[in-house]
């Protein structure tokens, strides 16, 4: 792999506090990147650590990757390819259609593959999506989804007020995270939104990834890791305030957070509870961050153990789902064909390929059960019900799963 650095984060990217690491998950490839055997020698890498800001205890990435590097056309990742979160995209759009708006106006920050909005679309109501991801872009636009290929932010918020108006609805779905200079998105959020329009936005919870010691979802594009706490802290900084929020199943677990400008809505009860539940758990604390970083070494030592020991036994394990998390797995834990011989997933744009960095050849779906493995290492975790659900005949062929979160073990 080239061995390019990203830009180091020695200040926090909402305050400037000082950031200290608490977990080093060493070098690693962008997550998305799935690559043919002739490009194996240009592999940009970058060192995936993760630090905590002593001032706002946001918990962010130590260096950032350029965004241009993750999020371009031939991006492979699709929101509509999960049941479950077709289910809830057209959820939360029905949500938002139930605003008192006389003509309302909601716009999605990463909008992917229009999944979301095209229920609003569907709805006859007036949107817009931003994504920069070009590929992904149409697929959007084919369905009827207004979308504008570029990156949200002030700029381009404020030609979109000049030209739509304000915004009552700004949404953005597992995208928040990945934007390292929140600044400029909030300031976008000001220019578009109006007076008692709201900002809502979901991501992996850091609550989630400690208590399950999740720690795949580290990765190149996930370069902020919220709580409750840090974003009612990074809210006030903007000039907004958090006035809801929401457990949520999907993902391995995400908050969605609502955002108005300051006073203008008044806080639900449930901010102060999920602020008071951070507080008993003591979540930020860096001795709760310091001993994650322990439980995650402990995971990596077993998972490699346990494949390790099936090999010399002469069983055969396979990859299931060949997710970005899965990345930071194979990688930090030095998983390769010789422990997992090939991956299976239905994206087609990542098949007949190797994934980043360890290189594990990718299958279509047919490859699982051709024949059915042993065992099947489950990285799309987070879909364990679907993907069980769907696939009772390997395990009616005596076939067993392993999954490593909350800890390594075979189901």
């Amino acid at each position: 792999m080239t061995d390019l650095a990203g830009e180091t984060a020695s200040a926090c990217r909402v305050c400037g506090g000082e950031v200290a690491e608490f977990l080093d998950l060493g070098r690693q490839p962008l997550s998305d990147r799935f690559v043919e055997p002739g490009e194996l020698a240009d592999e940009f890498s970058y060192r995936l650590a993760v630090g905590q800001c002593a001032s706002c205890t946001m918990v962010q990435l130590v260096e950032e990757v350029p965004r241009q590097l993750m999020f371009h056309e031939d991006y492979p990742y699709h929101s509509s390819g999960s049941s479950v979160m077709r289910e809830h995209f057209t959820e939360i759009a029905r949500d938002f259609l139930r605003t008192e708006a006389a003509d309302p106006f909601i716009v999605e920050i990463g909008c992917n593959d229009g999944i979301m909005l095209k229920t609003v679309k569907d709805a006859g109501v007036r949107h817009l999506g931003f994504e920069p991801s070009a590929g992904v872009a149409e697929v959007a636009r084919a369905e009827g989804v207004n979308v504008r290929t570029d990156f949200f932010e002030e700029a381009t918020a404020a030609a979109v007020r000049a030209a739509e108006g304000p915004a009552d609805v700004i949404y953005a779905a597992n995208t928040l995270c990945h934007i390292p200079y929140l600044d400029s998105i909030f300031r976008g959020v000001d220019a578009l939104l109006a007076p008692h329009g709201v900002f809502v936005f979901e991501d992996p919870y850091l609550g989630d990834v400690v208590t399950k010691t999740a720690f795949d979802q580290i990765y190149d594009e996930h370069f902020f890791l919220f709580s409750v706490g840090s974003v009612q802290a990074m809210a006030l900084r903007f000039g907004f305030e958090l006035v809801d929020v929401r457990r949520l199943p999907v993902h391995g677990g995400e908050v969605r957070y609502t955002l108005a400008r300051a006073g203008a809505r008044e806080p639900s009860a449930a901010v102060a509870r999920l602020l008071a539940d951070e507080r008993e758990q003591r979540l930020t604390d860096r001795a709760t961050l310091r001993a994650f970083a322990s439980n995650v070494t402990t995971i990596k030592d077993e998972l490699v153990t346990l494949l390790s020991g099936l090999r010399a036994e002469g069983r055969r394990v396979v990859g299931y789902g060949a997710t970005a998390k899965s990345a930071t797995v194979t990688n930090f834990c030095g998983i390769g064909p010789a422990l997992v011989p090939f991956m299976c997933d239905t994206t087609p744009a990542k098949q007949n390929r190797l994934t980043p960095g360890r290189h594990i050849p990718v299958r279509p779906p047919a490859a699982f059960a051709d024949p059915y493995p042993d065992y099947a290492l489950l990285f799309a975790w987070n879909h364990a019900e679907e993907i069980m659900a769907k696939e009772q005949a390997f395990r009616q062929a005596g076939g067993r799963w392993i999954l490593y979160v909350p800890d390594v073990h075979v189901v």
